[in-house]
């Protein structure tokens, strides 16, 4: 029988928009960041920010979208469905920054994911001088929790030119080198609320996340160093931080399920190609038993 009227589905997974650029690879960006969504139980809606030449030893070219498409992409779905969380990773240009700044202003209640995509992993580099500086004055103030590795956390405190109390200053002289605590009050002092530091890239024996807020670090995580090279461990993180927090977790809850989530995902990656391993975003779904597939004691 017709009906005058279609109801809606009973059931609405959270929708959750990213803002990235894509990677033919599937290893990271856009691709990998709607892989990490679903994969998590929420709906991606997706905002092409850059096209990248790329496969899986590194970027070989990047180029930005036109920000009046950007800003066209993301008002048309933002006017249509529900968001429940924004994540931001490669952005292309300062322009885009500009844009993207000026639309998630709109949702000051929508919780953003900012993963400051500041290069590769081989070292190609996706932001300049000026687009740093345009995220910490544009973006920072409106995000939720920020997901830098140690050396993003360094590059981006550093051009944050905040003063420093006495402590922090001979901190960084002693060390030679700004302290992770410093980044991270550092950022927090600059807009956002919180900041997810990884330790992918210290030379420790196991990898240390931690956790920062207002008050100081409020979670520390270690987990196995595993073998080889990934392409798209920090997307992978930062998108289910997000999926997490579209889902109603709050946010120590949410960093902790994610780098759980994350773990299990490299520990099942492959090598698809000649260069770095891909996180196995879907490794549930693989038929494996639970003994193989057990979260490792932190």
């Amino acid at each position: 029988m017709a009906s005058s009227s279609v109801r809606p589905p009973p059931y609405l997974p959270p929708l959750v928009m990213t803002f990235a650029a894509t990677d033919p690879t599937g290893g990271a960006g856009i691709q990998a960041d709607i892989l990490t969504l679903s994969s998590m139980g929420c709906h991606a809606l997706s905002v092409v920010t850059a096209i990248t030449v790329q496969d899986t030893s590194g970027v070989e070219g990047i180029l930005p979208m036109d920000a009046d498409w950007v800003t066209d992409q993301a008002r048309s779905i933002l006017e249509d469905v529900p968001v429940a969380a924004f994540k931001l990773g490669l952005l292309g240009s300062i322009e885009n920054i500009a844009a993207i700044a000026e639309i998630v202003s709109d949702y000051p209640d929508i919780p953003l994911i900012l993963d400051p995509v500041l290069a590769s992993g081989r070292g190609d580099q996706f932001a300049d001088e000026e687009m740093v500086a345009a995220l910490i004055e544009l973006l920072l103030p409106e995000t939720t929790i920020l997901t830098p590795n140690s050396l993003e956390a360094r590059r981006l405190a550093q051009e944050e030119d905040e003063d420093e109390g006495e402590e922090q200053k001979a901190e960084q002289e002693n060390s030679g080198i700004l302290t992770l605590d410093a980044c991270a009050r550092r950022l927090i002092n600059a807009g956002t609320e919180y900041v997810l530091i990884t330790g992918t890239h210290e030379n420790t024996a196991q990898v240390a996340n931690v956790l920062y807020g207002p008050q100081g670090i409020i979670r520390t995580d270690k987990w196995d160093r595993l073998p080889g090279s990934y392409h798209g461990s920090g997307c992978t993180l930062a998108s289910a931080i997000t999926a997490s927090l579209a889902g109603g977790a709050d946010i120590e809850a949410a960093v902790q399920e994610a780098q759980e989530y994350t773990w299990q995902a490299l520990a099942a990656g492959f090598r698809p190609g000649m260069g770095q391993f891909i996180p196995d975003r879907l490794f549930w779904a693989r038929g494996e038993d639970d003994e193989a597939s057990a979260l490792p004691g932190k």
